[in-house]
């Protein structure tokens, strides 16, 4: 198979009278997304090119990503509030389009309002080329530069189908969004949902008292309530402390829990509170999900690279996790047909994952390396502590010194010699920081990841 119907026809035409958006059903969403195509390819959208999509959450940004597939337009989500100097380096570096071309279409809120009147000559297509580029991604830039990742229709397609088999998709599912749209993680909402013709309720914003109400199914203008929901640890965290607990009028199946390192104690207190947590390890360059649950989606390879580099999963073997599979984008694969992801991980007996780290993070003290998410958990168990996070500085005598952030939980006083002194009772002298200082809050991606660059 080398093309695949558009999947917002194929909703259309499977279930035509089933919720796709609050309000709004697939055929009546077909309808509207091919009048706003039509606009776009007034406007400028063409097959095989980028257009830029600088909206906030929301309808909008929803009819726009289906409408620029229906063009065969790729489509190229940024963060609105991004200035412009960085936006326009996202939109020249983007892989995709007519070489030489000008300057890249951008649909910003402006432009959305402005949109000229629909035009009888665009030419909306039925199906999509699997290797054609759907979406251009950018990784969340914690490290570096934000790169981008373009995704097939292909890594989109078994993504879904990787992420059914394993959390299952019911045909009453109602996958709650609250991430930025511009991510990996909330697109994959829009369009598994568009793949299995169920429901996505977007809301436009991050609003802790909603998402309760809304997962409590006490929100009468969302109807039922929602069956999953994608979440980062500082939104269920949040969650937690407003007291999200299991109620009889709840339909949740799986929190999908990802994107950034769960705190120590967060999956017990959540499990305590009649909350289903799956926890799920991903990246933009493999369509969102590699293993959730522990193991490997069933169409993905996970391998670590051992002391000498040879792909290994024998259980215990701590090194880089190595991933092969039609989720991951060809463009980012080694010399050796794999994708190096930089993250540490090791594989017990029954083939499940568990990240160490990431090996950019190590810090090297003294000859000896520190991973930061080991001392992390350490810091993190204290029950005064809701959020470490570890780094290193420079320093003379000893290369780098290991440091830590520390956010104290919600009416608590962290007394960081205390601290201290129960890290050194847990972990190895060269492990435990010298430095310990107490924050409000850790700095960090709209998307919830650490930016641990801006800690040093």
């Amino acid at each position: 198979m080398s093309a695949v119907e558009s999947w917002l026809l194929r909703a259309a035409r499977r279930r035509p009278d089933h919720e796709a958006l609050l309000g709004t059903t697939w055929s009546a969403l077909a309808v509207e997304v091919d009048e706003v195509a039509r606009r776009l390819w007034a406007a400028g959208a063409r097959p095989g090119e980028p257009v830029g999509l600088a909206l906030g959450p929301g309808r909008p940004f929803v009819l726009a990503v289906h409408a620029l597939g229906r063009l065969g337009a790729v489509v190229v989500p940024l963060d609105p509030r991004l200035a412009d100097a960085e936006r326009d380096r996202r939109l020249a570096g983007v892989p995709v389009g007519a070489p030489g071309r000008g300057r890249t279409l951008l649909v910003d809120e402006d432009a959305w309002a402005a949109l000229p009147a629909a035009t009888g000559d665009a030419r909306l297509l039925p199906e999509h080329e699997l290797d054609d580029v759907a979406i251009v991604v950018h990784t969340s830039g914690t490290s570096g530069p934000a790169k981008p990742i373009g995704l097939t229709y292909r890594n989109w397609l078994w993504s879904a189908l990787g992420s059914a088999a394993t959390l299952g998709c019911p045909s009453d599912e109602r996958w709650l969004c609250a991430l930025p749209l511009n991510h990996v993680g909330g697109l994959s909402v829009l369009l598994r949902s568009a793949i299995a013709g169920t429901t996505a309720v977007v809301h436009e914003r991050w609003d802790t008292d909603r998402v309760l109400a809304s997962l409590a199914g006490r929100l009468p203008e969302e109807g039922p309530p929602p069956t999953m929901v994608s979440l980062v640890p500082t939104t269920l965290r949040r969650l937690l402390d407003a007291g999200l607990r299991r109620t009889d009028d709840m339909a949740l199946r799986w929190v999908l829990l990802g994107g950034a390192s769960i705190p120590a104690g967060m999956l017990e207190e959540a499990a305590d509170a009649g909350v289903p947590v799956a926890p799920t390890y991903g990246m933009s360059e493999a369509t969102s999900q590699i293993a959730t649950l522990g193991p490997p989606l069933f169409c993905t390879t996970v391998e670590i690279a051992g002391e000498d580099g040879v792909p290994t999963r024998e259980p215990g073997v701590v090194g880089e996790v190595l991933v092969q599979g039609p989720t991951v984008c060809r463009a980012v694969l080694g010399a050796d047909d794999r994708l190096h992801t930089g993250d540490l991980g090791v594989l017990d007996d029954r083939g499940h994952l568990t990240i160490v780290g990431r090996s950019s993070d190590t810090i090297i003290t003294g000859g000896e390396n520190v991973l930061p998410l080991e001392v992390e958990r350490v810091l993190e168990a204290d029950p005064a502590v809701a959020e470490a996070a570890v780094f290193g500085r420079p320093d003379r005598e000893w290369g780098e010194r290991v440091c830590a952030r520390i956010v104290p939980a919600a009416g608590a006083t962290v007394d960081l010699d205390a601290l201290r002194a129960a890290a050194g009772v847990a972990l190895l002298r060269h492990q435990v920081p010298r430095e310990l200082e107490l924050v409000d809050e850790l700095p960090r991606t709209p998307s919830g990841k650490l930016l641990r660059r801006e800690l040093r």
